[in-house]
């Protein structure tokens, strides 16, 4: 009788996936993620027994659970094949304690792609649970436990009841919250830039290029006034330009490293306009296995939680066949290009790459969603760019002397695309071409333009810029941005605006006094070291417990110094302001949504002020718009979910409105004769703020959601589908495309005119 093995992982796409390659003697099921965490109603950990857990069972878990207890009946062999990292570790772990797995005929296996090749070597060399790897995780999540845990409880008391802290993600607020302040403190300074537009003597505009004045009288030219400027501007008005000098030098480009995860983030964020939550999905998604037609389910992409820059010989030499073949000898880098992974990456890892070079984007664009295929279009492109060789362009600088200054022009051209020809061209623009210019030669002033600037205050943190700032300060690791980033918004303590970061009040309430009470945990740089240490008993065998003790005296002590010393910012009284339902005073209070004032009488009397202009104090703005309920004004405030109209007669009257993408009220919805294909409930015509759609009426039991028809056939040759009006994202505006896409790809910006008699 032939044996028959198990083979458990932890996502039913990954479990379709690699049965495909392990054919009939194997049967494999899927955990369905984590099966057993600490429990969620208490603490969960023996801190006095050296930090002791207690797990459960998830909930959730159960039917999973009992599939693998059947399913290993019999069986000769069991793999454990979660993911190749410390939290597909504890998965493994997890199960096997659960499922009370025979140690003796458990096998761990590892693979950083998804296909037949790395499966069929993975199973040739099965290992066993590497304890180092799940104590590292253990250490993390108890850390990150008792720190919630216990300071949570104190926030509740000096704040309010429902905040949360935790080790690494109050820290990085804090970096925003710092930011923020320097913002607030900064305070800007005029200066003056002149610019002249110049051309070879006769040649004219055709030949026209920029050059900035740089120096005046052997200084460097920055004045800080118009009155400073001025003068000098009128003087070069008049002026004879001259070429000084002509430096011109050859640049090359070599192509970025591939993808880590959080270079992939970083990117997908600038470019795709992605949120890191966003790309992690999709990148699980290519990973875990797509269906491409003939080939069936295919890891599209290498494990995507990765912080090394290692790439396999044998992917890279398949890369460098396909550059040779598809792009010529030419293009191809005269030897296998590696890059360097910073210090402390896991070398074993691979980069993000796709799993075969010549599985283009374009040839498996018909299988992948719109954001699937972005994704890897963007992982491919970075990838094959690699083996490619540098981008060279001719650099010239050029100076230009008139009167007593001194002005500078830079320009680039382009003579070999390299790498570009598949990255793209870099971020920078590229400087401006320069005409064929000599000393000595007179050139004519088109244009002399002074203009008047101001130095700006520090960006705020993007999603990129943050990830960038975690990872080069030890903050958190690849597998952690995204719930960071996650969780910082969802406590209240950061919000986004126009895709930039900003700190709300509670966030820099709460943030100052966590750094004034708990001044080294809420440190960068201790911060940092902490991950190294819990980094060393996964690297090192280290142990984890006297970590942990380590940090939990210090916490210990500034915790219990701080439940008596930190400052209390909830409970004041609010002079002059009393509870128009009872008249009591009303008190400062503070919600994850922001300030707000509270009756003294609570919980007798609930009355409730919201904080002026909603959740960050933002001043309600006056409007024409008259209330339909009442006749008093209304004005604009913003809320937790963004800006609306309110009656200014609050709290006597309720009314609201939503504010549409023209700053106008939403017009209340429009009834249709169609129901809801999913509740059956009436189908009606809302407006968003990306224009007019279909929705069910039962929102939000029911979020189903259809574009609006207009009526309008396709204008397509052969094709019978109707347009419909599509919503676009960012700055794209919304189109009209056919109702038979993917298989008519028509779009219109404008609606067509219908055809007379249609």
């Amino acid at each position: 009788m032939a044996k028959k093995s198990l083979v458990i992982v932890e996502s039913p796409t990954k479990a379709k996936t690699i049965q495909k390659y392990l054919g009939p003697g194997y049967a494999v099921c899927a955990s369905k993620g984590h099966v057993r965490d600490l429990p969620p109603s208490k603490l969960g950990v023996d801190i006095e027994n050296g930090f002791e857990p207690t797990y459960e069972n998830l909930r959730g878990s159960a039917a999973a659970l009992k599939q693998i207890r059947s399913a290993v009946k019999g069986v000769d062999a069991i793999y454990l094949a979660p993911d190749p990292d410390r939290e597909g570790e504890a998965i493994a772990w997890h199960v096997a304690e659960a499922c009370k797995l025979p140690k003796t005929k458990t096998y761990r296996v590892t693979f950083h792609e998804i296909t037949k090749r790395a499966i069929k070597d993975a199973f040739q060399r099965p290992g066993k649970i590497d304890m180092a790897k799940v104590n590292a995780q253990q250490a993390r999540r108890i850390l990150d436990r008792i720190v919630g845990y216990q300071l949570s409880p104190l926030l509740w008391k000096k704040v309010a009841k429902g905040l949360s802290a935790g080790r690494v993600q109050s820290v990085a607020v804090r970096l925003i919250v710092e930011r923020e302040k320097e913002i607030r403190a900064f305070n800007p300074e005029e200066f003056w830039r002149i610019v002249a537009k110049l051309a070879p003597a006769g040649a004219g505009e055709p030949a026209q290029f920029d050059a900035e004045l740089m120096e005046w009288k052997g200084a460097e030219f920055r004045p800080s006034t118009g009155d400073e400027a001025g003068p000098i501007a009128e003087t070069l008005s008049a002026a004879q330009y001259v070429v000084g000098s002509v430096q011109c030098k050859e640049q090359k480009s070599a192509p970025p490293p591939p993808f880590s995860t959080s270079l992939l983030q970083q990117r997908a964020s600038s470019v795709l306009r992605f949120s890191t939550k966003r790309t992690m999905r999709v990148a699980q998604q290519l990973y875990e296995g797509i269906d491409v037609g003939d080939e069936g389910s295919v890891g599209l992409i290498t494990y995507m939680r990765t912080d090394s820059f290692h790439v396999a010989n044998d992917a890279v030499a398949e890369c460098r066949e396909f550059v040779e073949q598809t792009f010529g000898a030419e293009y191809l880098h005269g030897k296998d290009r590696v890059y360097k992974s910073r210090k402390g990456a896991q070398e074993a890892h691979e980069a993000v790459r796709p799993t075969l070079a010549a599985r283009t984007p374009e040839l498996i664009r018909q299988h992948l969603t719109t954001d699937q295929y972005k994704l890897y279009e963007l992982i491919w492109r970075r990838f094959v760019a690699t083996q490619m060789k540098d981008a060279v362009y001719d650099a010239t600088t050029v100076e230009v002397r008139a009167a007593d200054g001194v002005f500078r022009a830079k320009g680039r051209v382009c003579r070999f695309d390299g790498h570009t020809k598949v990255s793209g061209a870099p971020d920078e623009q590229d400087l401006q071409p320069l005409p064929p210019l000599e000393v000595g030669a007179k050139l004519d002033l088109l244009e002399l333009n002074p203009s008047q600037h101001f130095t700006k205050p520090p960006a705020r943190y993007t999603e990129a810029s943050l990830i960038r700032t975690l990872e080069r300060e030890g903050i958190g690791r690849p597998s952690t941005y995204s719930p960071i980033i996650s969780t910082i918004q969802d406590r209240g303590y950061v919000k986004q605006e126009k895709r930039a970061f900003v700190a709300t009040d509670l966030g820099m309430v709460v943030t100052d006094l966590l750094v004034d009470s708990f001044p080294r945990i809420m440190d960068v740089s201790f911060t940092s070291g902490m991950e190294e240490k819990l980094d060393k008993i996964e690297e090192e065998g280290a142990e984890w417990v006297a970590v942990l003790d380590e940090f939990y005296k210090l916490f210990k002590a500034n915790l219990d110094k701080a439940a008596e010393g930190m400052k209390s910012v909830k409970g004041a009284e609010v002079e002059g302001e009393v509870c128009p339902e009872c008249g009591q005073p009303l008190l400062e209070r503070w919600s994850k949504f922001g300030k707000f004032l509270g009756c003294s009488g609570y919980p007798k009397c609930k009355y409730i002020k919201p904080g002026e202009g909603g959740a960050d104090g933002e001043e309600p703005t006056a409007t024409d718009l008259v209330c339909d309920k009442c006749g008093k004004p209304m004005v604009v405030k913003t809320g937790r979910r963004g800006r609306f109209f309110a009656c200014s007669g609050y709290p006597e009257c309720k009314n609201t409105k939503s504010v549409g993408a023209d700053g106008k009220p939403v017009a209340p919805p429009e009834p249709t004769d169609e129901k809801c294909d999913k509740c059956g409930a009436p189908m009606v015509i809302r407006t968003g703020a990306r224009g007019r759609f279909v929705a069910c009426s039962a929102f939000p039991k029911c979020r189903n959601t259809k574009p609006l028809p207009t009526g309008v056939k396709c204008q397509k040759e052969g094709c019978d589908g109707e347009l419909i009006y599509r919503r676009g994202r960012g700055r794209r505006k919304g189109f009209y495309a056919c109702t038979k896409y993917p298989d008519c790809d028509y779009t219109a910006s404008e609606l067509p005119k219908p055809e007379e008699g249609s």
